[in-house]
């Protein structure tokens, strides 16, 4: 259902997009609309993971410089038959975590020195797993593909404002702004609203997944669910200001790293956390976690 629900919401975004782009120049503005798009997803599709790392100022770790944090998540990958990933470090006071890259084969997980000092280790593999989670199921891809989706909208929403009115269009509509100045305007301000509310119901989608993939893998669900309450705790009252200068960056987080994000709403880029937490609760029930071992040993 998760998986159909955001192959829709995707196929709208791609509709939105080339509405966009009709309503600023006709089929001529699709196909200039359908160019951008294109452009702009290959340079994601190759980049998007060392721009983020780099806007982070993450560091790479590895068994030397971290043994605890770098065995938990290959440990981890080796129950979900993943390849490892790149492990990275983020000096930062506010707990948080993210998964980035292309594939699988060149994934990259992030966990803030706030998450690493405040977590235990079975919080803190929950975590790893729900990102893992995103890398298996492709989702980092997802979303920078939506990311750039509704950038490119914003951008040509942007166009619309000063392109000419309809009446100056051809008669086979290849030109102009079938819209008219007020159209251009009322175009500006709800083509990337509309953009933003698809990005963020993308992104809540994949949250409830990934937490219950990383649940499965971690052999835990309700670490996770622990992990998440402190987390959404601490994120509320430690700023994250590298995130607050790139708010566009927010849906990467397994919290969301921004201070206006109460509720589980249509403006809100992650699911509510009690809802999270009982959905990690039901499942643990279901695998009958709360009366076995988990992976590290310990009771839950």
């Amino acid at each position: 259902m998760n998986y159909a629900r955001t192959a829709l919401l995707l196929a709208a975004m791609t509709a939105l997009f080339l509405i966009v782009g009709y309503f600023i120049g006709g089929t001529t503005g699709v196909a200039i609309a359908f160019v951008v798009a294109l452009g702009m997803n290959v340079f994601s599709y190759w980049n998007s993971d060392k721009m983020v790392l780099s806007m982070y100022g993450a560091r790479q770790v590895d068994e030397s410089t971290a043994p605890a944090f770098y065995g938990i998540v290959r440990q981890l990958a080796q129950r979900a038959d993943m390849p490892m990933p790149r492990v990275y470090i983020i000096d930062t006071p506010q707990p948080n975590a993210f998964a980035t890259g292309r594939n699988p084969e060149n994934a990259a997980v992030a966990a803030t020195t706030g998450l690493l000092r405040i977590l235990s280790h079975e919080e803190i593999a929950g975590v790893m797993a729900h990102e893992l989670a995103h890398v298996r199921n492709r989702d980092t891809l997802i979303m920078t593909i939506t990311a750039t989706i509704a950038g490119a909208i914003g951008m040509l929403a942007n166009f619309a404002f000063f392109f000419t009115p309809s009446h100056n269009s051809d008669e086979e509509g290849n030109g102009g702004n079938p819209l008219g100045f007020v159209g251009g305007l009322l175009m500006m301000i709800l083509a990337p609203l509309a953009a933003s509310l698809v990005q963020m119901c993308i992104s809540r989608s994949r949250e409830y997944e990934a937490d219950r993939i990383g649940g499965i893998i971690c052999g835990n669900p309700l670490s996770l669910a622990s992990a998440l309450q402190k987390l959404e705790t601490a994120a509320h009252q430690v700023d994250n200001m590298a995130a607050e200068r790139n708010p566009a960056t927010a849906h990467l987080f397994i919290v969301n790293p921004l201070h206006a994000r109460r509720g589980d709403n249509l403006f809100s880029t992650h699911p509510n956390t009690e809802n999270r937490v009982a959905a990690l609760r039901a499942l643990a029930a279901e695998m009958g976690a709360s009366t076995t071992r988990g992976p590290w040993g310990n009771y839950v």
